[in-house]
């Protein structure tokens, strides 16, 4: 599951507005509002602010292009 999508689904199942979240991970609102708009050049550290808050944090994972 992509990153924003992951967010997104964590923050409505909390019942969280972006706001809610930004506050609580201690971010900004318009940091919520480019994580779950999928931006790709974000602050590792801010990323894993917010996914602490769901017991998360950014890791390695497998990795294949879609079209070889």
């Amino acid at each position: 599951m992509p990153l924003r999508d992951f967010v997104k689904e964590q923050r409505k199942i909390h019942s969280l507005t972006q706001a809610d979240l930004a506050r609580k991970a201690g971010v900004g609102l318009r940091f919520v509002r480019e994580l779950e708009q999928g931006k790709s050049t974000l602050r590792m550290d801010k990323v894993n602010q917010v996914l602490q808050l769901f017991g998360k944090r950014l890791g390695p994972v497998n990795w294949r292009p879609e079209a070889e």
